[in-house]
């Protein structure tokens, strides 16, 4: 039988490049390394690693183990989190990924309800957009993650979703732009515009490209990123247009003028997403709870923006 440690030895040196920087990364010595290396070896009966000038290389033997290994850690962690969970929400913990705006708005008012309530268990949460976060999830790296799409599709691809908010977004330009005084703005009005948008893959470039789309033309993209305040900077010195969600628009500066655009209005539909079928912690669910009575005073109490101009 093969030796779990032994594997995720050598899934450290497929990830690392050399034995050194795995040894400095499990905190073993060089030789410790090599000697889980061999024996590893002698128990698969084939040569999983070759070295060479540049470091070392995984023969097409120890690819497909790493392969496995992958899976059988990851199944591994889901039993240690089904073991810490059999001692209820008096300990554990619970790993937690957001995008930004939710991550200035939903996410802390549902941490702190939660923390009030199990202050036993430990909380982490990291940034990033649901294209980066969600593969982390299914590989049972996080318990929970905030993601948006165009629509919630209650089960996709192993992961369930739980539709939390709807947040629609607006047009956003320079208070010098010509049409900054006008009241009733269609998306068509700025197809000759330049336009500031999120990065190719992720979904708030491709809601832009939809809407776009739906109002007959293609956008000029001048300049990508998926950061709202930046947005607002980019939009403020005239470099282009573009729309921003209500939760990214907490904060406005006085140089940009915000509308609405009525039935055109794009719409993003924020969700907590978990790994479906797999065990599911006490803590996760009583997160997921504190997330839906977050969202449910949000839709009651929705703020209104003040729009410029």
């Amino acid at each position: 039988m093969l030796d779990v440690r032994r594997m995720r030895v050598l899934r450290e040196v497929a990830v690392r490049g050399s034995f050194s920087a795995a040894a400095e990364a499990l905190s073993f010595t060089q030789s410790a390394i090599s000697q889980q290396i061999a024996a590893l070896e002698r128990e698969t009966g084939t040569t999983l690693v070759q070295r060479n000038a540049r470091g070392v290389r995984l023969t097409e033997a120890g690819e497909a183990l790493v392969r496995h290994t992958e899976a059988i850690l990851a199944r591994l962690r889901e039993a240690e989190a089904e073991l810490e969970a059999i001692a209820g929400l008096r300990g554990g913990r619970l790993r937690l990924a957001s995008f930004e705006s939710a991550a200035a708005t939903l996410m802390p008012l549902a941490i702190a309800a939660f923390r009030s309530r199990h202050p036993g268990v430990e909380l982490s949460m990291i940034m990033g957009e649901p294209e980066e976060t969600l593969p982390l999830l299914k590989s049972g790296e996080l318990d929970l993650v905030l993601g948006f799409d165009s629509r919630v599709r209650q089960e996709v691809d192993g992961i369930q979703r739980e539709q939390l908010v709807s947040d629609p977004m607006f047009l956003v330009m320079a208070n010098d732009h010509p049409l900054a005084n006008k009241r009733n703005v269609k998306i068509a009005d700025f197809a000759d515009d330049p336009w500031i948008a999120g990065n190719t893959d992720c979904e708030c470039n491709r809601l832009i490209n939809r809407a776009c789309a739906v109002a007959g033309f293609e956008p000029r993209i001048a300049f990508q990123t998926d950061d709202y305040t930046a947005i607002q900077g980019f939009v403020a010195a005239g470099v282009g247009v573009s729309l921003i969600a209500e939760l990214g628009l907490t904060s406005i500066r006085d140089d940009i003028v915000v509308r609405q655009l009525g039935r055109e209005t794009p719409v993003r539909e924020i969700y907590a997403a978990t790994c479906a079928g797999a065990h599911r912690s006490p803590a996760t669910q009583a997160m997921l709870d504190c997330l839906l009575e977050v969202a449910a005073r949000y839709e009651t109490r929705r703020p209104q923006l003040q729009l410029v101009g």
